[in-house]
């Protein structure tokens, strides 16, 4: 129980107290709003894989291969995502902002019937659903961000020597369970909760405050990861 804890608590703190992290998942947990909870699913279990990927390398081809620059390079390459993120986040929001677009949607229940949606920024609180397709491709980009970031940063190695130390394989097994577990439980919450304020503040009147926040979000990326870079 206590390797188990111990990899939890770990893995938690490691995941909220990277600025990094969070700045990646806002913008598509308010994206997704209902579903954002799926984003930080997705990107846990990304974040997850990376780390194990990377450690593996370095156990398998340390004699080989320069693990500490495929890690650099990661995160290196963790900044211009960032900034991409931001951008993504903006533009779409501007252009939701600034266009209307019509389009129908067929409904079998209660009664089959077409119906349209038309969007504009005076109407956009009205267009509540969100697009399968729009769902999958978000979370299909906080898998592989995840997996960027479990790439990126030696200070990974640091999260993971605990297993060294330990007396048996079952005991470093649990731990590294109990980090897994709580990277991504970490995220899942945090996304959650963007995915909640997203919801709540997509109710108000014209979403003024909906579009702010998606727009602040997106800001705050491309700001991280500006100063991820320099």
């Amino acid at each position: 129980m206590i390797q188990l804890l111990t990899g939890f608590l770990a893995a938690a703190v490691h995941v909220v107290t990277g600025p990094d992290h969070l700045a990646a998942v806002t913008p598509l947990a308010i994206e997704n709003r209902k579903k954002a909870w799926n984003i930080g699913l997705m990107w846990g279990i990304g974040h997850v894989a990376g780390m194990l990927l990377i450690g593996l390398l370095y156990l398998a081809f340390k004699s080989m291969i320069n693990v500490e620059k495929i890690s650099g390079y990661s995160e290196f390459l963790v900044g211009f995502v960032l900034i991409g993120i931001g951008a993504w986040a903006i533009v779409k929001t501007l252009g939701r902002f600034h266009f209307h677009h019509s389009h129908p949607h067929y409904h079998e229940k209660p009664s089959p019937q077409v119906h349209i949606h038309r969007h504009d920024h005076h109407d956009e609180t009205n267009h509540t659903h969100i697009h399968s397709k729009s769902t999958v491709q978000n979370s299909i980009t906080a898998l592989l961000i995840g997996t960027l970031h479990g790439f990126a940063g030696i200070s990974h190695f640091l999260l993971i020597l605990p297993t060294l130390a330990l007396p048996s394989v079952s005991e470093s097994v649990i731990y590294l369970a109990g980090f897994a577990a709580g990277t991504i439980s970490a995220m899942i919450i945090y996304a959650f909760i963007m995915g909640y304020i997203g919801q709540k503040t997509a109710n108000f009147a014209y979403s003024a405050a909906f579009r702010n926040l998606r727009i602040i979000a997106g800001a705050l990326a491309i700001a991280v990861g500006v100063w991820w870079l320099f």
